[in-house]
């Protein structure tokens, strides 16, 4: 069985459940995605990335 750990979207604190117990927000994976040199969808993150940062 895998088991991975997981960081709340709103207080960041690390958890293996789905929901933070803290704050019922939902939890994400803390690790990167994975890099590959045939990014497809690469220009769209790094847009969407570059639209949050301006806000």
């Amino acid at each position: 069985m895998k088991v991975e750990i997981l960081q709340c979207s709103k207080c960041k604190d690390y958890t293996l459940e789905k929901e933070c117990s803290e704050c019922n927000q939902k939890t994400i994976t803390p690790k990167p995605a994975r890099f590959s040199i045939e990014d497809k969808y690469g220009k769209y993150r790094r847009m969407a990335k570059n639209e949050l940062e301006h806000r």
